[in-house]
């Protein structure tokens, strides 16, 4: 059991302790009024956790508290970790971003794109040029998610059995050939769409390295970094105990429902390795992965990725160097459109001004299906995350009124 505690004064870390005291003041009204269960929020400067916060339950049914041990299921907090992993092997040499994809995954070799037409019967066209990894990385590839609803291709995922999940017993393998077999929604690497493109990434990590996801994930990652409570499931019965209960909005009346079906996908060992959106994690270890990332790929000795390559992946990739606006598909995501670029497995703000928020630009972030959050602000030396069970991460503000918050109590 690993917990997650202040290690500095926060005003000599540049922050008014008053104003940081809004944050939670803020978030509170959301527990209270049903909204959320509950929720944590961590905020570090310069290595140090300057606060912390924490507030409702875990679980309504049995009146559990949020603790500072608790754990959430990450979702597509997932991404930055195997974006993380696929940089390692680009380091050794093992892979080059601009490698066809097919290289390491065969069935992609045949893949086609969709120019119209039904689900049932879409007209498709041939590739004008291979899917490459970089396109995996930025969410260039022409891939898509089933639950989207937004797109025919879209609705071919869901009939192959992929919405929110796979179907039972299927393995990364089998999905991912599955997923080459649907045509792309575009030709790679001329618009942004939201995607298992890291889950394909996933894959390629156990095909060059010969490991599976959670034995990478484990050796070259959370061992090194000391993420002891950070899995594919909670594999322990304290880890069980301690995983948070998965809520939706009920749509009649605003209450909170208990999604169990979709939530004990963390309660048991997994068929299938989602590195778009497999992990369950907590506070302390997604702290730990962020601090990694703010000190450039390295954490108390512990060497990841060497300090150009974060940097290089924290720089804004889209051709051009234009914002999501410019060539995302206006779908739901885990990000703002507006002055935010993309790099390779997160977004990057270019642009303060056009994105109407506080941030400051090279600030690189993502969060996940059950409204989870991070970011990593090299700038001003600051890592935040916030923690909370709720699906769709698009119900509430809940990120832009927490970065807001954030930024309002630095003074220095």
């Amino acid at each position: 059991m690993t917990h997650h505690a202040v290690t500095a004064d926060p005003s000599e870390l540049g922050f008014d302790p008053a104003r940081l005291q809004r944050i939670g003041d803020h978030f509170r009204h959301y527990v209270d009024d049903g909204r959320l269960a509950g929720w944590s929020f961590s905020i570090s400067r310069r290595g140090e956790v300057a606060h912390t916060d924490s507030y409702g339950q875990r679980n309504i049914e049995t009146g559990a508290p949020i603790e500072d041990d608790t754990i959430y299921r990450f979702y597509s907090m997932t991404k930055p970790v195997t974006s993380v992993a696929t940089m390692m092997l680009f380091e050794e040499g093992l892979l080059s971003l601009d490698d066809p994809v097919a290289k390491y995954i065969p069935a992609f070799a045949e893949q086609r794109v969709y120019t119209s037409g039904s689900a049932a019967s879409p007209n498709t066209e041939g590739l004008r040029q291979p899917m490459l990894i970089w396109h995996l990385l930025t969410h260039m590839s022409g891939l898509t998610y089933g639950f989207m609803h937004a797109h025919p291709v879209d609705a071919i995922y869901r009939t192959l059995g992929y919405e929110w999940g796979q179907p039972k017993g299927y393995d990364l393998e089998q999905a991912v050939n599955d997923w080459a077999s649907a045509p792309l929604l575009f030709q790679p690497g001329t618009e942004w769409n939201y995607s298992v493109a890291t889950d394909v990434l996933g894959r390629i990590v156990e095909v060059v390295s010969g490991m599976s996801l959670p034995e990478f994930f484990q050796s070259r990652i959370f061992e090194p970094l000391k993420m002891h409570d950070t899995g594919f499931w909670a594999d322990t019965d304290d880890k069980l105990a301690r995983l948070a209960a998965l809520y939706a909005r009920n749509p009649s009346d605003g209450s909170l429902l208990d999604i169990g079906a979709m939530g004990r996908a963390a309660e048991v060992k997994p068929t299938m390795h989602s590195g778009g959106g497999g992990l369950v994690s907590s506070m302390h270890d997604y702290h730990r992965f962020t601090q990694m990332l703010l000190q450039r790929g390295e954490l108390e000795g512990a060497r990841l990725l060497g300090s150009r390559t974060v940097d290089y992946m924290a720089t804004n990739h889209l051709p051009g160097d234009v914002d999501l606006s410019a060539v995302a598909r206006p779908l739901f995501s885990e990000t703002e459109y507006d002055g935010v670029g993309f790099g390779l497995g997160f977004s990057v703000v270019i642009d303060s001004a056009a994105a109407k928020s506080l941030c400051s630009v090279g600030e690189y972030a993502w969060g996940g299906a059950a409204s989870t959050a991070f970011w990593v602000d090299p700038a001003e030396e600051l890592t935040a995350i916030f923690l909370t069970q709720l699906l769709p991460s698009s119900t509430y503000p809940l990120r832009p009124e927490f970065r807001r918050l954030v930024y309002q109590a630095l003074v220095d």
